[in-house]
């Protein structure tokens, strides 16, 4: 696992209503390739665009079914376990934009 990959849960997460969904890993790469690790903090992805500042819009060019948008004021960490269906990795640009947004949704300044 790396940073930026997107994954699919294959078990019904509650809050999803009871429902497998689609997550970004956002932790650094220390934390998701370290096996002794067995978490990872993600961002949550939702079919509903809002065209908030901390949301990054996703499409089928990155492996999704349909136009999805990362949602990064909903961080949740996740078991890596959980991550069963590796989808794809997020371009440089894609990744660019979601440090954009993290850095939005924590309001960290540089």
């Amino acid at each position: 696992m790396k940073r930026g990959e997107i994954y699919r849960t294959q078990e019904k997460i509650p809050e999803r209503g009871n429902k497998p969904g689609f997550y970004v890993i956002v932790s650094r790469n220390f934390i998701a390739r370290n096996d002794d690790v067995s978490t990872v903090i993600c961002a949550p992805v939702y079919s509903e665009i809002l065209g908030l500042r901390s949301e990054v819009v996703l499409g089928d060019e990155d492996g999704l079914p349909h136009e999805s948008s990362i949602r990064c004021d909903f961080l949740t960490l996740m078991f890596k376990r959980k991550l069963t269906h590796f989808v794809g990795t997020l371009s440089a640009t894609k990744l660019k934009e979601l440090d954009n947004a993290l850095q939005y949704a924590l309001e960290l300044t540089h």
